[in-house]
């Protein structure tokens, strides 16, 4: 009967789980089946240590107890609390280590969870070829006896230590290397470059995601490295929140900090539409977006929404051109209009195109032949996670984006560039492994 009813329970619960998630956070909820797998997961890995844990004293067994299950109580509080209050009004701090700690340790226990199952299938492929063979069965045991550890015990401490690795791993990208930003530098050729231009610096920043930092002091040192570089503009692309414009507050007087000689100016990133909450009403979506529109002009930052600014000498000009964000994934906006963004740049030496989606570029920019030298974009973080040295880069992130952190040239157009910025801050997890925060300087020459 208690199994019966358990049979009914448990759907009742996934079912109730997801309707959560889509009502607080519509645009996550397609990613709720992998979280069903984490959560089975979680629970088949802890039928493997229960019988271990159970055989220690009381305090010892409470605490692993309440430990293991922590980040499935956080999980569920996170859900119920959101629908109570709604993420939008939580403080930046709670709302990004509760969901940054669930998601650690989570990643913490999938190897474990991995190689359990190797391990299980190893003792399951030994019991099924030798049940016939009672005498090559007991070999088998004694041989495991003279090794000292059987092969699927091995591969469980294997899991084991490197769940523990991982955990400690991504802890120190929260609380370390989410904050060792890097100044990356490139220097341009372009052959069209008036002279009186030659030594432009672009500093470019993007994905900040204010709604991820906790405090306001390693934000500080990162516009003072950004004014150190004493640009002749700051071109920022896209992101400057997670999901609402309550998460700037705070943050105005040291982004007002940074300056430029001709200026600082932004466009709009997928997060900064408000897209990846529930509104209690339209009005309150558009409130926000003005609310977003009046932040951008306190702190002196210039919105290009598809529109451009030209910089003049006597012997030539530059134009920057914004675009609201555009991706050639249908799960983004797509409210870039190049056509209009671009009108009175056609006699422009150089132009420079600010455009959140990477996607962009080999979507519209190229095919369609606009007359741009330079594109910018953000958008994918470098995954937050990969290899990133000299002579070798690698993260997921490729699997999702063909340009996805750097500068890439078009084969068949020699000459028109696009630079990913591996973004400032983060989301999801608030950290970074091997993929820093990045700052970039650009010289034009």
């Amino acid at each position: 009967m208690k199994l019966k009813i358990s049979y009914l329970i448990v759907p009742l619960f996934l079912i109730a789980g997801y309707f959560l998630l889509h009502t607080t956070m519509p645009k996550y909820s397609g990613q709720y089946l992998f979280l069903v797998i984490l959560i089975l997961g979680d629970t088949y890995l802890w039928s493997s240590l229960k019988t271990k844990v159970f055989n220690y004293t009381y305090w010892l067994r409470f605490t692993i107890l309440f430990l293991y299950w922590l980040p499935l109580a956080m999980l569920i509080i996170m859900l119920l609390a959101s629908n109570i209050v709604p993420l939008i009004d939580w403080s930046n701090g709670i709302r990004t280590y509760l969901m940054g700690f669930i998601l650690v340790f989570y990643t913490a226990k999938l190897l474990p969870v991995v190689f359990l199952l190797l391990s299980d299938i190893v003792r399951v492929t030994q019991k099924l070829f030798f049940v016939a063979k009672k005498e090559k069965r007991q070999e088998l045991v004694q041989e495991n006896k003279d090794q000292g550890i059987s092969r699927s015990r091995f591969l469980q401490y294997v899991g084991y230590v490197s769940g523990g690795l991982v955990l400690g791993t991504m802890l120190t990208g929260m609380f370390k290397w989410a904050y060792e930003f890097k100044i990356v530098r490139e220097k341009l050729v372009l052959p069209n470059l008036p002279a009186s231009f030659r030594g432009f610096k672009i500093v470019q920043i993007s994905d900040v995601h204010l709604g991820s930092w906790s405090s306001v002091t390693p934000l500080q040192r990162a516009v003072d490295m950004i004014n150190e570089l004493k640009a002749d503009v700051v071109l920022f692309t896209g992101d400057i929140v997670n999901f609402s414009t309550k998460e700037v507050r705070g943050f105005e007087d040291v982004l007002s900090q940074i300056k430029a000689k001709r200026g600082v100016y932004a466009v709009l990133g997928n997060h900064d539409y408000g897209d990846y909450v529930t509104w209690p009403s339209k009005q309150a979506k558009e409130e926000n977006m003005q609310e977003l529109y009046e932040f951008f002009d306190e702190v002196g930052w210039e919105l290009l929404n598809n529109e451009n600014r030209i910089f003049s000498h006597d012997d030539g000009s530059i134009a920057v051109t914004g675009v609201e964000n555009w991706s050639a994934n249908s799960r983004f906006p797509r409210k870039g209009n190049l056509k209009k963004a671009v009108k009175g740049t056609e006699d422009a030496d150089v132009n420079i195109l600010m455009t959140h989606d990477p996607s962009h570029w080999d979507s519209v920019v190229i095919p369609e032949d606009y007359n741009i030298d330079l594109t910018l974009s953000g958008h994918t973080h470098g995954f937050q996670f990969g290899i990133d040295t000299e002579d070798f880069k690698w993260s997921p992130a490729k699997y999702m984006y063909k340009q996805w952190a750097g500068l890439y040239e078009n084969n068949n157009y020699p000459g028109k560039y696009l630079y990913v910025n591996r973004g400032l801050g983060s989301i999801g997890y608030p950290g970074r492994i091997g993929i820093l925060p990045e700052i970039t300087e650009i010289i034009l020459t």
